[in-house]
């Protein structure tokens, strides 16, 4: 496996949020321990990425959030060798 970036490993937790994700779900599909998933989330509710839900106990990407992804993404795909730039992925927006 290789390193991640923190920017990696932000949008991996933004794009499993879109839908509304538990801490357990998003500390598995992120590959993260539970104690580096805290610190994570912490941040990312301070900078208004993401939101907790206390309804369900859901984290949920907020529009900020969505907008950070998108960029995120493009510029992956700027820098992505050109034969593999028609495998991007689209972003949708949270519910």
């Amino acid at each position: 496996m290789t390193n991640r970036s923190r920017t990696d490993i932000i949008a991996k937790i933004l794009e499993l949020a879109m839908e509304g994700q538990a801490k357990t779900r998003l500390m598995y599909g992120a590959a993260l321990s539970y104690v580096q998933l805290k610190a994570f989330l912490e941040i990312l509710e301070e900078r208004g990425l993401l939101e907790h839900s206390r309804e369900g106990n859901l984290y949920l990407t907020t529009e900020k959030g969505v907008h950070f992804l998108e960029n995120v993404l493009e510029m992956r795909r700027l820098l992505e060798p050109e034969n593999r730039q028609n495998k991007s992925i689209s972003v949708i927006a949270p519910k």
